[in-house]
């Protein structure tokens, strides 16, 4: 599947990006690189441009260059596994021996009301 066939909303993980060498290097320097977390926010009326949310930042790519773009259709790749926070820093291991305030069980799976017992 390529990225111009995401609908808004939908998510997926960048697996390649083909095109001509200058077009390749300029969707790679915008960050469009392999592994990247994207997701279609919207499409404009007429269907041209998308508007693109990928590493913190929004991107506007025309459809002729989205569709050079392969990927993995994911459901929602910022979604944490615990506590369904959207890019939750304590459930995806980024703030390490740390329990997800939000969750009932830690990523270690204790209890957070077990933890606050055993203070």
């Amino acid at each position: 599947m390529n990225l111009s066939e995401l609908k808004p909303g939908e998510s997926g993980i960048i697996s390649a990006v083909a095109g001509e060498k200058a077009l390749r290097r300029h969707l790679l320097d915008m960050g469009l690189t392999p592994h990247t977390k994207v997701m279609l926010r919207k499409v404009a009326p007429l269907g041209d441009p998308l508007e693109l949310t990928l590493r913190g930042y929004e991107l506007t790519l025309r459809k002729d260059d989205a569709e050079k773009i392969e990927l993995f259709k994911t459901e929602d790749p910022y979604k944490c596994t615990s506590c369904s926070a959207a890019g939750c820093p304590y459930c995806s291991g980024t703030l390490k021996n740390a329990s997800c305030p939000t969750s009932s069980t830690s990523n270690t799976g204790v209890s957070s009301n077990t933890k606050a017992a055993q203070k």
